[in-house]
């Protein structure tokens, strides 16, 4: 089967202002209803898969504005985990944005050697 006649699917939204617009529109409805902003919610009010949104950062128009909206619901979730309350929802959250929960401690020696990178020979 020859593929190079078949075209890519053309995006639902062309220029950034329409897509800032009904960014905006469900940032503000989530804000107003007191709704949680998430990922999976603005795709379902943009009319897209959660893949196709993502999708959207590789076009050059359009890339600035998905960062940006992702950028907002990250700092929903950011905002959750400072808030006090059950963070459990918002760790989750955070770690789909590559935050990790781990802590890494570097060790020395007397002479300001790493320990965790000494390699140890068996004789």
């Amino acid at each position: 089967m020859d593929l190079t006649n078949i075209m890519a699917r053309p995006y639902r939204y062309k220029t950034k202002e329409e897509l800032e617009k009904v960014c905006q529109d469900y940032f503000d409805e989530c804000i107003s209803g007191e709704y949680p902003l998430t990922i999976t919610g603005l795709a379902l009010r943009l009319n897209l898969s959660r893949q196709t949104l993502l999708n959207y950062e590789s076009n050059d128009e359009l890339m600035d504005t998905v960062k940006r909206a992702k950028l907002v619901v990250e700092n929903y979730a950011e905002k959750q985990l400072l808030s006090g309350g059950n963070a459990a929802g918002a760790i989750f959250a955070l770690k789909n944005f590559n935050w990790t929960d781990k802590t890494e401690q570097e060790r020395y020696g007397k002479d300001g050697a790493s320990l965790n990178s000494i390699e140890v020979k068996l004789v």
